[in-house]
């Protein structure tokens, strides 16, 4: 077994991870979340965002319920394509940074984002 302690500090847009080994050796490594997609992201982001406040204001305007429903799924649908994105990003990067240093707490925590994600 790996390791008998963890503890992870967040700092900025990155964070590190302290491992305590069985037979004591304290590991720590740390990467910084930023990717090559990150401003495409930012990007899809902001026209979703874009796209709910018209959305808002269709439902204020007393516009069609089917009409609303179409956009909210376009912007589920967007939101979504996002987080494939992420996703990606996350598995070229820090996944395998997490794998090369066997950190399966990265790995584990990866596990419950897609859970929540896909839910």
């Amino acid at each position: 077994m790996e390791e008998q302690i963890h503890s992870e500090k967040k700092e900025g847009t990155g964070h590190s991870h302290t491992h305590v080994l069985e037979d004591g050796t304290v590991v720590t490594h740390s990467h910084v979340h930023t990717h090559e997609n990150t401003k495409a992201v930012i990007n899809r982001l902001s026209r979703a965002i874009g796209h709910l406040e018209s959305i808002k204001k269709m439902v204020e305007n007393g516009r069609d319920c089917s009409e609303v429903l179409i956009q909210l799924s376009a912007v589920k649908a967007a939101i979504n394509n996002t987080g494939k994105v992420i996703l990606q990003d996350h598995i070229k990067h820090c996944l395998v940074d997490a794998i090369e240093s066997g950190d399966m707490q990265e790995i584990e925590e990866l596990n419950k984002a897609i859970d929540r994600f896909i839910k």
